[in-house]
């Protein structure tokens, strides 16, 4: 392209579309040719092709170079067949080499009478004829029969007939068979060395064959000269292909006459000058080659610009810079006085080196301007859009505020403050004779003298937030320092403001609904401009969409703040008195709220003590109220003193009839995932009877510290119905600590149970000896992020009732025995300085035992423990249950349970698989 438009003005003419073009000659020799005879003209032309095809061929044109390349890689690809077909050639002579003496050796070893001439006194006189002839019937060059230390026993030179093997016999005295590649006296040969073997295996002989490779290769050899020959023939015609398709493209390049070219020319000429960018063409010397009329026009290019050096036609620095550069440019904007110019400019290439460039210019100074508007929109569309994925992101009022704040900063504003009502903070109701709260505030910089974050605020009825809020719509301030309303707010700090170089303002109502919850404020400081009309219809359409988040955010606080009432309604604010267990506990609620984890102590009869640990799975006002149920059934269950098995079986059935109940009503959730662990703890036997429905397995830790999770069977969780519950009874020592916790110590979305459930136990093999610290130590442990469940977790450390508190008896089943109760009962009270309680004492158990013997079966046992309460205890193995009435005054009996209602403090029945027992509690004095 650099040749065709011409060097300079001086032997190109000048066209009227700006450009520098040579005319295609129409004369021979200074002779026009429409003035030659055709004949003469024909004859020309005729001569003229022969040239250019000779021309062609040698190499100075396209197609020349297009044959020679053809020629040079068919050369290349006959040579390579014909090295190759050399090579495996070579190749299968040495295979065939190898083949041919193992077989032969082979042979010849396993040939009868072989193994039996080296036997032989003569084994040569034997061996020597019989290998010779089998040399010359197979062709190989020599036979060669040898013992074990590879001394020959026949040769094709008998000279060498005794003399030691020249070779490798080493692996063939093992067995195996051995062939190798050597140079003798005859050359180039492949020899091959087969073991002669005994009827047991041995090696009693050695048999080698060669072969030379000329032997094997003489017929390839013989054949080479053919192949040469077809090489040659197809190079031959290849060639004559090649320079076919060279004349072809000879033809196809120079078919097109003087007339058709100069067209073809003037339409490019037209086409390059009717568009609207500006093209220009620098050559290699950095000189202006071409350039259009929308370049001259763009870059106002004198007349005679074409020829001159690029850094001499009066450009700007900068644009000038890069058309002498050359370097590549893509939409590289410059400032050409009062024009926007988006240059793209591309280095060229001839015969491999640089030949210049080409650049094209668009003017898109009206396009910018368009853009700058349309990015303006695009820009605020993106924010609300980062408003709606980005404002409201946690159930939070306070953090939903900072998030508005944050967006608007420096996006639209360069400070905003967001004050909400107080009610609005706590979840309630906005009132708007309220003070508001500065909730949050974002800003460019820390130090603005605005209100800070938590200061109440009550605005003046002329501020722009008091209108705001008292009309409902925004208020815009353009001008601060011109709006005295706004200064009334604060004299003192509205002068700092204004120093420090916030001019206007925007207050936004936050609304939804009808409720008003507060007012957002944008402060503009940096940008000189003030805040617009069109900017007030912005500020609104963010402030509404984050009012929608903030009231959620409220409301959601509300229905929280609820359910944690509810929840700390529900869960035991305080532990019984007890002496069987030291207990330690903690209680986290979940990231996402209130939940259904429980946790109880429950003192029992017989100073035992249950502990109980449940979890409702969900969250909310219906979880804890399902979990209050569930405890307060547990409660009442627990009274009738039922072993856990069988509590865990009507919790079963009272979570499967709550379920039917609200699925009839179709009112709330039916209750799934409940769990629940029951255990009874008796300080007397130092016995744990537990069981589990769908709950984490305990953890206990021995009184030397070691950390066991007891094999208790899992049952199904609540609500199923239809498989048992089973019980697992543990030997428990005095200082052992049973841990009892909730799926949310151990389990959540990073990691299953089986990892949990081993950081417990590095935890609780850390933790100290008491429960408190053993209660620590656990919750340490956890990972610093807030779990996603609740976490209920107890520790209670056993200790034992000794003998010296217990005094048992058996009773044999005779009225007289009665006395000598009341006698060891009166010695037993006064070994524990409680003869006060003697009288009473004496009187329970009388009446207790005679019922017994009256209405109960053998064996009869009475137990007394002296604990926070002195118990009293009769064992029959009758399983008929006691009942309490009032006598009339004329009934003989029937004041027996009465009487011991009213000197005890509580009394019960205990069922056990062989009876029941008969309790009742006195206060100590």
């Amino acid at each position: 392209m650099v040749r065709l438009w011409g060097r300079s003005g001086a032997r190109s003419a000048r066209r009227p579309g700006g450009l520098r073009a040579r005319r295609a000659p129409d004369r021979v020799l200074g002779v026009p040719e429409r003035a030659m005879p055709s004949g003469v003209l024909a004859e020309r032309r005729r001569t003229g092709r022969l040239s250019a095809v000779r021309s062609a061929l040698g190499g100075r044109s396209v197609a020349g170079q297009v044959f020679l390349l053809q020629v040079v890689i068919v050369l290349l690809l006959v040579v390579a067949a014909v090295v190759a077909l050399v090579l495996q050639v070579r190749y299968d002579t040495t295979q065939e080499a190898r083949n041919r003496s193992v077989a032969v050796a082979e042979a010849f070893a396993n040939a009868p009478g072989t193994r039996e001439a080296l036997d032989s006194p003569d084994p040569s006189a034997v061996l020597q004829p019989r290998a010779e002839a089998a040399r010359e019937a197979t062709g190989v060059d020599f036979l060669v029969v040898m013992n074990t230390d590879g001394i020959r026993y026949s040769h094709p030179k008998p000279d060498r007939i005794g003399k030691r093997f020249v070779g490798t016999i080493g692996p063939a005295l093992d067995g195996r068979v051995v062939t190798e590649e050597i140079t003798g006296t005859i050359g180039p040969l492949v020899q091959a060395v087969v073991p002669i073997k005994a009827p047991d295996g041995k090696v009693v002989g050695l048999v080698s064959a060669g072969v030379t490779k000329a032997t094997v290769g003489g017929t390839a050899n013989r054949q080479l000269p053919l192949l040469l020959s077809a090489a040659a023939a197809a190079l031959a015609l290849a060639t004559g292909g090649t320079a076919l398709v060279s004349r072809r493209l000879l033809r196809q390049t120079h078919g097109l006459g003087p007339d058709e070219m100069t067209r073809m020319y003037e339409h490019h000429d037209a086409v390059l000058h009717a568009v609207r960018e500006g093209v220009i063409i620098v050559g290699d010397e950095r000189r202006l080659l071409l350039a259009n009329d929308e370049a001259h026009r763009l870059l106002d290019l004198p007349v005679d610009a074409e020829g001159r050096r690029v850094l001499d036609l009066g450009l700007d620095p900068a644009t000038a810079e890069l058309l002498d550069s050359g370097r590549t440019a893509t939409d590289e904007v410059h400032l050409v006085k009062d024009r926007l110019l988006a240059v793209n400019q591309r280095p060229t290439h001839l015969r491999g080196r640089m030949a210049g460039s080409v650049a094209t210019l668009r003017d898109s100074t009206e396009l910018r301007a368009l853009s700058g508007r349309a990015e303006e929109a695009r820009e605020r569309l993106n924010m609300l859009y980062d408003a709606g994925v980005g404002i409201g992101t946690s159930l939070d009022v306070t953090r939903t505020a900072e998030e508005l704040a944050e967006l608007a900063v420096p996006r639209f504003a360069d400070y905003a403050t967001v004050d909400l009502f107080d009610a609005v903070l706590a979840g309630g109701q906005p009132e708007a004779v309220t003070r508001l709260r500065r909730t949050a505030c974002s800003g460019i910089r820390k130090d603005a003298p605005l209100y800070p974050v938590g200061e109440q605020i009550r605005f003046v009825d002329s501020s722009p937030q008091s209108r705001a809020l008292r009309v409902g719509q925004a208020v815009i301030e353009p001008r601060l320092a011109e709006a005295p309303g706004w200064q009334a707010q604060d004299l003192e700090r509205s002068a700092q403001i204004l120093q420090f170089g916030i001019h206007s303002l925007i207050a936004v109502p936050l609304r939804a609904g009808s409720l008003v919850l507060g007012v957002v404020s944008f402060w503009r400081a940096q940008k000189a401009e003030p805040f617009e009309a069109d900017e007030v219809a912005l500020a609104e359409e963010l402030v509404a969409r984050a009012a929608v988040s903030i009231d959620n955010a409220r409301r959601y606080t509300r229905e929280h703040s609820m359910a944690v009432a509810l929840q700390r309604s529900l869960l035991p604010r305080s532990l019984p008195e007890q002496n069987a267990l030291d207990i330690a506990y903690r209680y986290l609620p979940a990231q996402a709220g209130v939940g259904g984890d429980w946790f109880d102590v429950l003192p029992l009869s017989g100073a035992r003590v249950a502990l109980v640990v449940g979890d409702v799975v969900g969250h909310g006002l219906h979880a804890a109220a399902t979990m209050g149920r569930l405890r307060t059934a547990v409660h009442n269950f627990s009274a009738l003193d039922l072993p856990p098995d069988e509590l865990l079986a009507l919790l079963d059935e009272l979570v499967a009839r709550i379920d039917q109940d609200e699925a009839e009503a179709g009112e709330s959730a039916p209750v799934t995932g409940a769990t629940c662990l029951y255990a009874v703890y008796d300080p007397v036997a130092q016995r744990c009877t537990i069981a589990r429905a769908g709950h984490p397995p305990p953890a206990l830790i021995g009184p030397d510290g070691t950390v066991d999770f007891p094999d208790v069977p899992a049952g199904p969780p609540l609500g199923l119905g239809g498989l048992p519950f089973e019980t697992a009874e543990l030997e428990l020592a005095e200082d052992s600590r049973l841990v009892l916790y909730t799926d949310g110590l151990v389990e959540d979305r990073t990691r299953d149970i089986d990892e949990g459930l081993e950081l417990l136990r590095a935890a609780l093999v850390r933790a100290g000896r008491s429960p408190e610290e053993t209660c620590q130590a656990v919750l340490e442990a956890r990972p610093p992020t807030r779990s996603s469940d609740d976490i209920a977790l107890i520790v209670a450390r056993t200790r034992a009732l000794g003998p010296d508190l217990v005094a048992e008896w058996e009773v044999p089943s005779d009225p007289a025995a009665v006395g000598q109760v009341r006698s060891a009962v009166t010695r037993a009270l006064q070994g524990w300085d409680l003869e006060e309680l003697s009288f009473t004492t004496e009187l329970i158990l009388s009446e207790l035992v005679t019922n017994a013997i009256r209405y109960g079966g053998d064996p009869i046992r009475v137990r007394m423990l002296r604990d926070r309460s002195l118990i009293c205890e009769v064992f029959d193995s009758s399983s008929t249950s006691p009942h309490l009435r009032y006598a009339t005054m004329t009934d003989e009996g029937g004041r027996g349970l009465f009487l011991v209602a009213q000197l005890a403090e509580r009394w019960g029945t205990r069922y056990l698989p062989a009876g029941k027992v008969i309790w009742a509690e006195q206060p100590l004095p």
